[in-house]
């Protein structure tokens, strides 16, 4: 991604004063619309603003701007920087506590103990810019000022951000394996099929099954022995 100038309305202006570039090829340099680039001409944007020499800053060069001159469609680029400044690469190791600051460390360290108890040494080393001996210590009890020590958010504190503290408390969530319910547990094979005893509840939580009634046996001559006795019974009824 090409970046512009410094200072783009001051290096306009001098474009505009000092060249014959088309308001398009200054507009394209300098990252600006064409018609802020008219009104610089006009005299009616950037009043006030002193030109700024984009030669002598190293961002651009005399042939550059001949080039674009005689070729209307040329577009402008910047200059190659002269001196290369060298990668800044993150040093391994705590982070770096301002001296104002460091005696709020072991008061962060317990919040981070009791609030967060999932989070490791190392991201609390990560966080906070302590030792683990130091944690080991608060931990047990054994640091020299526990007694006065009070739990306070390394955030509030100054010492980490909140988005860093997240991305650790996030990061323990995720490495942490899933827990299953204590108050919930699985049947056996063998409990889930066998089949409910009488006056038994079901063991998932459902409704007692009733008990079956006992069937009478129906014989053919019982059937007529019940006959026997209704007659005369109906014919006492008739008389």
């Amino acid at each position: 991604m090409s970046t512009g100038p410094l200072m783009p309305k001051a290096t306009a202006v001098w474009l505009v004063e000092n060249t014959a570039l088309t308001f398009e090829q200054i507009a394209e340099f300098c990252k600006l619309h064409p018609l802020e680039v008219k009104g610089i001409a006009d005299g009616e944007v950037a009043i006030g603003i002193k030109g700024l020499d984009p030669t002598t800053t190293g961002q651009l060069t005399r042939e550059e701007i001949t080039r674009a001159e005689k070729d209307e469609n040329h577009v402008l680029r910047m200059a190659a920087p002269k001196v290369k400044l060298p990668e800044q690469k993150r040093k391994k190791g705590p982070r770096y506590t301002p001296v104002s600051r460091r005696q709020d460390r072991p008061n962060a360290i317990l919040w981070l103990l009791r609030n967060h108890p999932e989070l490791k040494d190392a991201q609390i080393m990560r966080l906070i810019g302590t030792t683990k001996t130091t944690i080991q210590q608060i931990r047990e009890r054994t640091h020299w000022n526990a007694a006065s020590l009070t739990p306070m958010d390394p955030v509030t504190l100054g010492l980490c951000s909140q988005i860093d503290l997240d991305f650790e408390v996030a990061r323990s969530a995720k490495d942490r394996p899933a827990q299953m319910d204590a108050g919930q547990t699985l049947l056996s094979p063998e409990e889930t099929t066998a089949p409910l005893p009488e006056e038994t509840h079901d063991p998932f939580g459902g409704m007692s099954r009733p008990k079956k009634e006992e069937e009478e046996t129906i014989d053919a001559d019982s059937v007529f022995a019940k006959l026997k006795q209704l007659r005369p019974r109906d014919e006492e009824d008739e008389d």
